[in-house]
């Protein structure tokens, strides 16, 4: 079990220390369809600029406040910590017009910092905001945020960033993708539930009904292999707790 404990360790510090996981998936630095055009750049949260973080703050809100309700004033503060810190990784979508060749597009400085004059943060429509944690002493990856402008939702670029994010979590060789959705947000609800996201066994919900009656968001996840889906869908973790 020792082993295994560190084995699983190991893999989330060979995962956080990749510089850049969209460097390994070409396909995914532009997306066009739908009448937009966009590309995808990578960054760590403790290297965001000012005016990169005031977008993401001002996104947040634009988008959570209503799903939060009353309790938005204090988790703005929470998301306000979370958005800056070493271990946060990024990947922002930025608008571009068919202009700009495929070249210029994907030109990056170190591979996090994209160097094309039109490369300005009035031009973000989008980002993700993913860590690489445990849960139950599974590798997982977490998405903390999933935030697109509402102009450029209901585009298939929503599932696009998903699929990306699953590819990096597999490819990282993590058990799980994992996030937590707002009950209040029925849209992002239905969202993930027509990707096959479940509630896990580890969302309040399922723990203790009473206490998920308490709560206003539930936690939901996607298993790679069989031992992820005992622990964090079929609720394997309980038996090693009692």
């Amino acid at each position: 079990m020792l082993g295994r404990k560190k084995a699983v360790k190991e893999l989330i510090k060979k995962a956080v220390a990749v510089k850049d996981h969209l460097a390994q998936f070409p396909d995914f630095h532009k997306y066009e369809r739908n009448g937009i055009f966009v590309y995808l750049e990578s960054r760590h949260g403790n290297q965001l600029p000012l005016p990169t973080r005031k977008y993401i703050q001002n996104l947040l809100k634009l988008n959570m406040e209503g799903p939060y309700g009353p309790e938005w004033p204090s988790e703005e503060k929470v998301k306000r910590r979370e958005m800056v810190a070493q271990e946060a990784r990024y990947i922002f979508v930025r608008q571009s017009s068919n202009a700009f060749s495929a070249k210029n597009i994907m030109k990056q400085d170190s591979g996090l910092e994209c160097t094309h004059e039109a490369c300005n943060d009035d031009c973000l429509i989008g980002f993700v905001h993913y860590r690489f944690v445990l849960e139950e002493d599974v590798p997982v990856l977490y998405v903390y945020e999933l935030q697109l402008e509402p102009s450029a939702q209901g585009k298939g670029l929503g599932k696009f960033l998903m699929e990306l994010i699953e590819l990096i979590a597999y490819k990282s060789q993590m058990g799980a993708v994992m996030l937590t959705v707002q009950k209040a947000n029925d849209l992002a609800m239905a969202f993930y539930k027509k990707l096959r996201y479940v509630i896990s066994s580890t969302s309040p919900s399922q723990v203790d009904p009473l206490i998920g009656l308490e709560k206003n968001y539930e936690i939901l996840c996607k298993t790679f292999e069989s031992e992820a889906k005992s622990i964090l869908e079929e609720g394997g973790w309980k038996l090693t707790v009692q």
